[in-house]
């Protein structure tokens, strides 16, 4: 079939250069993006009667019937055209790419070691912050799980206070042997960095110099009679040699490297991917990944997918990363990893012997999860279907709700009054789709009617003007407004409920766009014409969803709301003193982050920010 006449001319004038090409749908949504060292030569073969007629080729002919319009970026170079391709995937999560399951970022371990005494936590970005990071964990679980193992052996600080050494009393974590309680001075600030230092040596899977060291040190104390001091160390000693007994000796090389492997069932869209983390010649970890859009793709194009999504993420980069399968552009994702990594990077397809063999046992374990992730997602299956035909039964829908939009409005004696709109889709949360509001109808009173009108009311008018607006710039049209949900649901009693018919009403979708009340107190759903409201089973799979679907709503407006009403904090306290108004307030923010680190600040510092005379830093500093 010939491309339509405004694709063609497209294909007409596409350049010879390297670049990236965003394929998209009449919705304007990104439902594909590739890379090429030929844009017109590339883009134009997805369009040979060859490729749509070829029966290996459904999901491509699937796809170019899906286009509408392509766009193009034009690149320097086949590397730059790489991480432009990463990027976009990981922005637009398009349909027909490979792509990781989860649109969540994924928890690391951070060690904040640019601090005088570096404390550890769990986050979900990685920043030029000066801090180490190590990951990525596929669960938070996990993550805290390693932080439980790692205290007992190296013991951290966890609290906020000013470390000087001069305090009079450590706090209980010194008690228990987690912490070491440099707040007291029972360590110096060298000592302690060198405590964190082999917690980083040791997630790094390099447990000998860290038990070396910790051995001349326990030998010392015992000479210096420092009984107490030495049997600390031998305790610290111990845990770390309980920990590294669980680790499996895979090579005697003492090699980094990182072991790949995926499994699909058939050609199904989904598939696991196992990768074994082996630091030292020691697997120390593994973690799996679940990928979406493989169906019709071959082995090199899932495995290409995933390299390439997965690394981009990832804290560290070994030397040497073990596949299954060879990887398409090989040679410059190769040079991707040795530029992020600052070293040599090879990426090998081990033919035989222990190599082999890890892949082979990589796998396995990819299989064996994956097997356990389907018996997982069909019992979830079937509880979301149940779900869904009580909640249809009990509030007489034409059809099970599959697509649910619920709002929430909160606020604080009126101030910074915030609301959420979450969606959930055949039962499940759909976090890209989710939304914020700040209500600015309403001032100076906590009036949840009128903010909640005003919420709908900006809903159902973008449907209604059919204005997906653009979220930002360069940011894809939001057409998730466009869509109208299957069930509306209000978080309040008949109130709310009366606000979301008037709504509805305005926009002629009485009709067409069930709404319901979910009054907290006693779970009850109260509907339209309806004088009692309806209760379902306290045990019933229905009521779970909507318990959660209520829930997940109020945390999305709370989050909001505290975000709001702590820069409005910040804003007054600054704007209180003085000579600082909105862009000497600004300026302040910028330099130090927040109220807290203008208070760290020295007066020379806050001098030093543009704008700030040295007596007007003065008076900051002094007020604050």
């Amino acid at each position: 079939m010939p491309a339509p006449p405004h694709i063609q001319e497209i294909l007409d004038n596409l350049p010879t250069k390297p670049g990236v090409y965003l394929m998209k749908n009449a919705n304007g949504e990104v439902i594909y993006v590739g890379k090429a060292i030929n844009l017109r030569s590339r883009v134009r073969s997805y369009f040979h009667a060859s490729v749509q007629n070829d029966p290996n080729q459904t999901k491509t002919a699937r796809l170019v019937a899906d286009i509408a319009d392509i766009d193009i970026i034009v690149t320097r170079s086949e590397l730059e055209a790489l991480l432009t391709e990463v990027n976009l995937i990981k922005r637009h999560r398009p349909h027909y790419n490979v792509r990781l399951k989860d649109d969540k970022r994924y928890p690391y371990v951070k060690v904040h070691w640019a601090d005088p005494f570096p404390t550890v936590s769990v986050t979900r970005r990685m920043d030029r912050d000066g801090s180490r990071y190590f990951g990525p964990y596929t669960s938070v679980w996990a993550v805290h799980q390693t932080l439980d193992v790692l205290r007992k052996s190296f013991p951290y600080l966890t609290c906020d206070r000013d470390i000087t050494g001069q305090d009079e009393r450590a706090c209980l974590y010194y008690d228990i042997k987690l912490c070491n309680a440099p707040c007291i001075g029972a360590v110096s600030q060298d000592e302690y960095r060198a405590m964190i230092e082999g917690l980083m040596l040791f997630l790094q899977g390099r447990t000998a110099p860290v038990i070396a060291r910790l051995q001349a040190s326990m030998q010392a104390a015992s000479e210096a009679l420092e009984y107490e001091r030495a049997a600390a160390l031998r305790d610290q000693i111990t845990a770390i040699e309980q920990v590294v007994e669980r680790q499996r000796v895979v090579s005697t090389r003492h090699v980094d490297q990182d072991v790949m492997a995926f499994a699909r069932e058939g050609n199904e869209g989904d598939a696991c991917v196992q990768v074994f983390f082996i630091r030292g010649g020691k697997l120390i970890g593994r973690e799996y990944f679940v990928l979406e859009g493989t169906e019709d793709e071959d082995a090199r194009s899932v495995m290409t997918g995933f390299v390439k999504q997965f690394y981009d993420e990832a804290a560290t980069i070994p030397p040497e990363v073990l596949l299954p399968h060879e990887v398409e552009e090989a040679m410059v994702i190769q040079q991707w990893l040795q530029d992020k990594r600052g070293k040599k990077v090879v990426l090998s397809v081990p033919r035989r012997g222990q190599k082999k063999q890890l892949v082979e046992l990589a796998a396995e374990n990819a299989s064996e999860t994956l097997s356990m992730l389907r018996a997982q997602w069909e019992a979830d299956t079937v509880r979301q279907e149940t779900a869904l035909q009580e909640i249809q039964e009990a509030l007489g829908l034409p059809g099970p709700p599959n697509r649910v939009e619920c709002y929430d409005v909160s606020n604080t004696q009126g101030t910074a009054i915030s609301a959420s709109r979450v969606v959930f889709v055949q039962g499940t949360p759909r976090k890209s789709e989710y939304r914020k509001f700040s209500i600015k109808s309403v001032q100076g009173h906590g009036d949840d009617y009128a903010s909640m009108r005003e919420v709908l009311q900006r809903r159902f008018k973008r449907w209604a003007d059919g204005q997906y607006q653009e979220a930002g710039p360069g940011k894809p049209k939001d057409v998730t407004w466009s869509l109208l949900p299957d069930l509306l649901i209000v978080d309040g009693g008949k109130g709310q409920l009366g606000v979301a018919l008037e709504v509805l009403e305005g926009y002629g979708l009485r009709e067409q766009v069930p709404a319901v009340g979910l009054a907290k107190q006693h779970e009850e759903i109260f509907t339209p014409g309806r004088p009692d409201p309806i209760t379902l089973p306290r045990r019933s799979q229905g009521l779970y969803l909507l318990q959660r679907i209520r829930d997940e709503a109020h945390r999305f407006a709370l989050a909001h709301h505290r975000t709001r009403r702590r820069r409005i904090g910040v804003a007054s306290r600054l704007d209180a003193i003085p000579g600082v108004g909105p862009s000497r307030r600004k300026a302040l923010l910028d330099a130090f982050g927040s109220l807290d680190g203008i208070r760290a600040a020295s007066e020379a510092d806050i001098a030093a920010v543009p704008g700030i005379p040295p007596d007007l830093a003065s008076v900051i500093k002094a007020d604050l």
